[in-house]
Order: structure tokens, then C-alpha cells, then sequence
């Protein structure tokens, strides 16, 4: 009688055990089912990269996070239920590897639109279109005023940060890569031009202006009757867009809808006019798969 019993309570507590392992499993699946908007709406908030690169995404002396870019991506997160973000500072080339890595579920970096780079990530719609622009010593020694005066003048230097789409332009006209000085930051780029390393920096037009705003030298000057580089036939036009993991179909296409809502109210100019921008660098009707296709 006493076995039987003691064999009833044993069976009792297989049970419950049992019961309670499965729920584990259940909470865990469910987890690990989880979406990464949905996460980020269940958490109130979400991790971008950046790489501190005006106006695009860059944080301020007292280490607030802010850019064209990121000031797009908070109100869209915003209006998608994610309050808050918490900003991962990345060197530009380590942007992709890190959002693959999970370090960050976002790029908001103003980064361009590619086919190499979207064959390792997804990007949303552009939420708006750039042109080049290069600075150089005051009164342009060189007399630079192209990509193609930089390729025919071998002993000229041009410094352009690690991993931009400026390198592709460069070597697409003739640069060669011994003339390419290549840098971290904007004010390492800027750095370069000051010491003598390099006599032209190259970058994205607002990019530029604003590094240049922010150095305050006079000994530095803006080409502004610069000519736009030809590529394969094409003049050169960039569109810059968030960018997400391959697998998070759901939270970009979240995101398009609502970048889409702030075109159509007039939002999205007003975002992009408090960093510099016009209504010129509007993507207009251009969307990610035109440009990729």
C-alpha cells in the first residue's frame, strides 16, 4: 500500500515537472520566434548603428544621438511604437558586418543605396537623394574641380573615409588606389587636408558643408563649381536609406509605410531642411527596387 502510494506521488511529480519544462519550451519558442519589430515594440526600444557622420547620424558634445538619418528613423520608430533609441557608434566600413553580427537591429548612417551592399543587407525606400562635392587648400592650388582632374594628376592625394561609396566613384574614373588616402571619420578626413596628407577630401554635398562648418579654417574651401562624377555613362546621384537584416522583411516594409506617410505630409522635408538639406534632395517617386533593378 505504502509502494503504491509513494508511486502515485513519484508519477505527480514527473507530471508537473514535465509541465513545467514544456512551458519553458513553449516561453523560449516563442522567443526565439519573436520578430525584431516585435521585439522592439514588446521592449520600447531598438538598436541602431551609426558612424558619426554629419548630417547624416552623428551624437553631439553632450552625447546626444542626431543626423537627418537618425532624426528620420525616430520619428518613423515613433510612429511604429518604439520610443527609444539607443545608438552603437561603428566606423562606416563596420556598419554592415555589425548589423549582421546582431550588435544593432538598424543602420540609420545615411547610407547609399548599392546592388553590393544589398546583396548582404535590405534597404527601406531613400528617404533622400545626394550629390558628390570636394573641398581642398584655399584658392585650389591644384585647380581641382573633378574626380577626373584628381586622375590626371597621379601626385595628387584624395582622402575619403573607409567603406563609402566615394571609393567606387573614384576608382570607377580612373583613381588610382595609390592616390586614395583612406580615413575613419570626417575629422580625420579633414585632418588629412590640414597636414598635407591629402589635397582633396571628397564626400556627400551636406556631408561636407557640415564638416566644413564645423571646422571653422579658413585655410579650406569648398569646390563649388565642381563637376559630378560620370559613371558607366551615368551621372552619379545617391540615395541614402535604413538598413536591415535580410530576415526582417517585416520590419522594413513597417518602416517604408510609415517613411511614405511622412513624404506625403510634408514631414520629411521638414526633417531634412533643420540639417541642411533642400527640396532638391527629396527622393521623389524613387523607390529601393527601381534603383537596385
Amino acid at each position: 500500500m505504502k509502494c503504491t502510494k509513494y508511486l502515485g506521488f513519484c508519477l505527480m511529480v514527473m507530471l508537473l515537472l514535465a509541465g513545467c519544462s514544456s512551458n519553458g519550451n513553449n516561453t523560449n519558442q516563442a522567443e526565439s520566434s519573436e520578430t525584431t519589430l516585435d521585439k522592439a515594440k514588446r521592449q520600447g526600444f531598438i538598436t541602431v548603428g551609426f558612424a558619426n557622420e554629419m548630417p547624416y547620424a552623428y551624437a553631439t558634445p553632450d552625447g546626444k544621438l542626431t543626423g537627418a538619418s537618425v532624426e528620420v528613423a525616430r520619428k518613423v520608430l515613433t510612429n511604429l511604437g518604439i520610443e527609444q533609441m539607443d545608438g552603437v557608434l561603428t566606423e562606416f566600413g563596420s556598419l554592415i558586418p555589425g548589423l549582421q553580427a546582431q550588435r544593432f537591429d538598424l543602420i540609420t548612417a545615411g547610407m547609399f543605396i548599392t546592388k553590393e551592399r544589398a546583396e548582404q543587407v535590405d534597404f527601406a525606400n531613400p528617404e533622400y537623394s545626394i550629390g558628390e562635392a570636394i573641398a581642398v587648400k584655399k584658392g585650389n592650388p591644384l585647380n581641382i574641380h573633378s574626380y577626373e582632374d584628381i586622375k590626371n594628376n597621379p601626385d595628387v592625394k584624395v582622402a575619403v573615409m573607409v567603406g563609402v561609396i566615394e571609393v567606387n566613384y573614384l576608382k570607377s574614373v580612373g583613381v588610382q588606389e595609390s592616390q586614395i588616402v583612406t580615413v575613419p571619420d570626417q575629422p580625420s578626413a579633414i585632418s588629412a587636408l590640414q597636414s598635407g596628407r591629402a589635397d582633396v577630401i571628397t564626400m556627400t554635398g551636406p556631408s561636407l558643408q557640415a564638416v566644413l562648418d564645423s571646422a571653422k579654417d579658413s585655410e579650406i574651401e569648398r569646390v563649388m563649381d565642381f563637376e559630378q562624377p560620370i559613371v558607366d555613362g551615368n551621372s552619379v546621384r545617391g540615395y541614402g536609406a535604413a538598413v536591415f537584416r535580410q530576415e526582417d522583411d517585416e520590419f522594413r516594409e513597417a518602416f517604408n509605410q510609415e517613411l511614405q506617410k511622412l513624404q506625403e505630409s510634408g514631414e520629411l522635408l521638414d526633417i531634412l531642411m533643420s540639417f541642411g538639406f533642400t527640396e532638391q534632395e527629396l527622393p521623389g517617386d524613387m523607390t529601393t527596387e527601381e534603383l537596385l533593378n
